[in-house]
């Protein structure tokens, strides 16, 4: 692996060209260069977890730019490390304002990738790397907004905290534990992914959207158990069989179509900046109708609209057999679900164990202690008009529109006790852009003067009342 430091020559380049003119200043050159060096730390859950160095890291930059090192802690809890750093306003009985995060990543396996995954590359505009766009790059522009708000004389009235999991994309056992300690917060930004839409052809700013609820995480196991046998004498009872068909009923099964006032109003005005015509007219029509037939074959078949009109379970492992020449004894799979806000992880099982259809197959939910269902977080106009004028005033007259969450973040551990959450990203892309968790992970960088402008306004208003 190439150190990150090697990066300066090539991020100079990248930096005069006129694709990333905006990156000219200190604070811009920070964030590129510190999301690339977390890039380069491969925090992923398991042998040689990285995420300790990470919040080392973070730790070294906030002493740099005039923190005191006990204004900041580390905690190492099994093989992660969570990171709580405090900046403490003048009134310590007013809840704090807490932007949230995480700096561990999806595991990736470098000879998928076109670039390595943990090597960073700036190239043709965009930061490329494993946690780019989730969500390395989104903290960094955070925490150097904090710093320059603090290096700029403001005094907070409310203490302003940075907290960072380090277990998201798998236990969430550190991300429960933050909120426990700070569940006396005013309020949480959750800058975990893009806030802001790109328009597609244009790449200018199309629409910001705050996150106010999410759907509930669930993973359920399924298994099939025979006796085997000798596989010169096939029956009927195979557990690979009989499980892939179960499998197979599920994966093609759609769970019933539906709204709530946030995802109403997010898709009747998001229509007006989506550039393909029947998309938009589906969006317009699912928000007036969400049993409309076409609408939804519309959504459905688009990854970007799929997972905010319903539930979802899709499989994602599956393992079985004990020998090439022997019956298969067991077929195990694990089917995973965003859960649509209103119904429960009991329902939803259920529902699969009828879909299935499989006598012989027992399923049940596994690690129910690392996610929770929460409610929608309320409808704050102080954030709401905070977030408004922040937006507007860093990149223009922004359309805001509220939305839901198709996946899982820290915010839910934060609603579930009660705590106002919102996502509140400053970084805008194309949907087109967006491969978090996949291959060739990247993120735009043509924003960051903006986004740094966002924070500082944002949190100069709600750090101050």
């Amino acid at each position: 692996m190439r150190s990150t430091f090697l990066l300066s020559g090539l991020l100079a380049a990248a930096l005069s060209g006129p694709a990333l003119a905006e990156a000219a200043t200190p604070p811009e050159k920070q964030v590129v260069e510190l999301s690339s060096a977390a890039i380069a730390l491969r925090s992923v859950r398991g042998e040689g977890n990285q995420t300790g160095k990470v919040a080392e890291l973070y730790k070294q930059a906030l002493i740099d730019a005039g923190w005191k090192a006990d204004e900041i802690e580390i905690v190492p809890l099994d093989d992660t490390a969570y990171f709580i750093a405090t900046w403490k306003g003048k009134n310590p009985a007013l809840g704090p304002i807490v932007i949230s995060a995480h700096m561990d990543v999806v595991d990736a396996r470098p000879e998928d990738w076109k670039r390595d995954p943990f090597t960073p590359v700036v190239e043709n505009g965009y930061l490329f790397g494993r946690g780019a766009s989730d969500t390395k790059f989104d903290t960094v522009q955070a925490m150097v907004a904090v710093m320059g708000l603090r290096k700029s004389g403001f005094v907070p009235e409310r203490s302003i905290v940075l907290a960072f999991s380090g277990d998201e994309e798998t236990t969430m056992i550190t991300s429960k534990v933050i909120a426990e300690r700070l569940k006396g917060a005013r309020l949480v930004l959750n800058v975990d992914g893009a806030s802001g839409a790109l328009n597609e052809t244009s790449g200018k700013p199309a629409y910001w959207s705050w996150q106010g609820a999410e759907k509930t995480y669930a993973d359920y196991e399924l298994v099939v158990t025979n006796p085997g046998g000798h596989s010169s004498a096939p029956r009927d009872d195979n557990a690979i069989v009989q499980l892939s068909g179960a499998l197979s009923r599920i994966g093609a099964h759609h769970f019933t179509p539906e709204v709530n006032d946030i995802t109403r109003d997010y898709f009747a005005k998001a229509a007006g900046f989506v550039s393909d015509p029947l998309v938009a007219a589906a969006m317009r029509a699912f928000a007036a109708d969400p049993t409309d037939k076409a609408a939804i074959a519309v959504l459905r078949a688009d990854p970007s609209y799929v997972g905010k009109i319903a539930t979802t379970c899709v499989p994602t492992m599956a393992s079985a057999g004990h020998g090439r020449n022997a019956l298969p004894q067991r077929a195990t799979a694990i089917v995973n679900c965003r859960i649509f806000p209103g119904h429960s992880k009991e329902e939803v099982l259920a529902e699969l164990g009828r879909v299935a259809a499989q006598p012989a197959m027992t399923i049940r939910e596994i690690d129910p202690e690392f996610t929770t269902a929460s409610p929608a977080s309320p409808y704050d106009e102080v954030f709401v008009g905070a977030a408004t004028r922040a937006i507007r005033g860093a990149f223009g007259d922004v359309p805001v529109i509220a939305a839901q969450a198709s996946g899982a973040s820290d915010s839910m551990w934060f609603r579930a006790l009660g705590v106002p959450s919102y996502g509140a990203s400053g970084t805008f892309m194309r949907e087109s852009d967006d491969f978090s968790h996949g291959l060739d992970e990247r993120v735009p960088l043509g924003n960051i003067g903006k986004s740094l402008a966002y924070y500082r306004l944002l949190l100069t208003e709600l750090a101050s009342k």
